[in-house]
């Protein structure tokens, strides 16, 4: 049986102090397998070797140039960074840090924290509070940690820290784009997502981080939104996040199918629920430059699924995503306005659903739980007929989409059987022909083989005409 972490430093170090998120958490009772421990300096090396020992784990360096080794377990269940005291006392490294909640300290070897700035009292008054005038200063990275403090914690921001923080908001633009997209991910993926990024706005940090999602605000639409873009945006996020908490009421029996598919891991950490979120935030981000109002006065938007993809796919590269991550939010803003198109050509025949499938690959699934949610946050003229009749279609796409990815659709001939009969070399045109006895074969027009080379024969006659 391995000691844990805590207990076997505290017998390794003359002296060492637990602080940071980890005595925050375990002050709020919130489970914590990150472990922050201050030491003396040029003492670390040794201990985070000696530690490793003696819990089997593993030890490295993880900043040179701040002299942090990390202790990892043999199991990945915790992870422990060594940190050198900074300054002459516990009290003087407190004081470097940002928040008086995460600027408390443990001793290792027992007796009261070390709470020079109130953490422990602001903590139990559920209040986010800076540790000194210069902490945005510092590092103005700490305005959007703020939002995220307050997405995850729940906690109330000090009216004289807001203040503080919205003065120094415009200093995010120096901030490495890794380190801003790192806080807007826990701000996005956390329960309180859409107060996170209601402080981010109230802050100005909106402006910086996110200019393109800033510009909805004020941009009014058309009698079937009672919202402008920006409140939009928020309440497709809101009732995304509710879809996500309980499928069943749209989906019905596809609700634990759909819990499995947003489980999967996508890119950058998130699973694929998560990361859907982005897409709800960018679905419909070129708004603002295709908004038109036609000579009858109506407001339109004109394109603004095809600019928006590319809108929202340059937002994530600014931010150092991930080329994956980039190209889903760009398919889903694409592709988020397609059943909705198709709620008037209801009901469907299977040639339709295979196209719609087809052209949200391999997000089907993610494309049309994004709709609903788009569908329920759109509540002006005719909302109630509007929103049963795509929440039904949606219901039965989803069932389609996520048959599709069990087993997605083929011709009933291989590729290479087909360039034999037909005396084709492989290339496009034999993928092209394959594709639409793909489709027949979804329509239930073609069955055996022997039918789908019957209608190759006359596909290709008609290429070539």
């Amino acid at each position: 049986m391995t000691v844990p972490p805590l207990e076997a430093l505290a017998g390794l170090a003359d002296t060492a102090w637990l602080v940071g998120g980890a005595v925050r958490d375990r002050l709020l009772g919130r489970p914590t397998a990150d472990l922050d421990v201050v030491v003396q300096a040029d003492d670390q090396r040794r201990l985070a070797r000696a530690l490793a020992r003696a819990t089997r784990g593993h030890a490295f360096m993880l900043s040179e140039g701040f002299g942090v080794w990390r202790v990892v377990a043999p199991d990945g269940c915790w992870q422990l960074d060594l940190i050198p005291l900074s300054g002459e006392t516990i009290e003087s490294d407190l004081a470097q840090r940002d928040f008086t909640i995460n600027a408390i300290a443990e001793p290792l070897a027992g007796g009261g924290y070390v709470d020079p700035f109130g953490g422990v009292e602001d903590l139990r008054a559920r209040r986010l509070r800076m540790v000194s005038a210069q902490a945005f200063a510092a590092d103005p990275l700490r305005t959007l940690r703020l939002a995220r403090l307050v997405s995850e914690l729940g906690l109330e921001v000090d009216p004289e820290t807001a203040a503080t923080a919205s003065a120094s908001s415009s200093a995010l633009s120096s901030v490495a784009a890794e380190r801003i997209f790192a806080e807007l991910k826990r701000i996005m993926v956390s329960d309180r997502a859409l107060d996170g990024l209601a402080v981010m706005d109230r802050l100005g940090a909106t402006a910086v981080v996110l200019p393109e999602v800033a510009a909805l605000r004020g941009v009014q639409q058309s009698r079937y939104h009672h919202l402008d873009v920006y409140d939009h945006t928020r309440a497709v996020l809101a009732e995304l996040i509710e879809l996500e908490r309980d499928p069943e009421p749209a989906f019905g029996d596809h609700a634990d199918a759909i819990r499995a598919v947003f489980a999967e891991p996508l890119a950058n950490e998130l699973d694929r629920g998560q990361a859907l979120r982005f897409g709800a935030l960018f679905h419909d981000v070129a708004k603002p430059s295709t908004r038109g109002v036609t000579s009858e006065g109506r407001v339109t938007f004109i394109g603004h699924d095809d600019a928006g993809a590319v809108m929202a796919g340059a937002a994530l590269q600014r931010l150092r995503a991930s080329e994956r991550l980039c190209e889903y939010v760009a398919a889903l803003t694409r592709n988020h306005l397609r059943l909705g198109f198709l709620v008037h050509d209801t009901p469907l025949d299977r040639h339709a659903i295979y196209r719609y499938l087809t052209a949200c690959a391999p997000g089907a699934v993610d494309v049309t739980v994004l709709s609903v949610a788009d569908r329920l946050a759109t509540r002006g003229a005719g909302s109630g007929e509007a929103i049963a009749r795509h929440v039904r279609l949606a219901r039965e796409l989803i069932g389609e989409a996520l048959a599709w990815r069990a087993e997605p659709p083929r011709a009933p001939v291989r590729g290479d059987e087909l360039a034999r009969a037909l005396r084709l070399a492989p290339g496009p045109q034999v993928g092209r022909i394959l594709e639409v006895l793909a489709e027949e074969s979804f329509a239930g027009e073609i069955h055996t083989r022997e039918q789908a080379i019957a209608r190759a024969h006359e596909v290709l006659d008609r290429l070539r005409a």
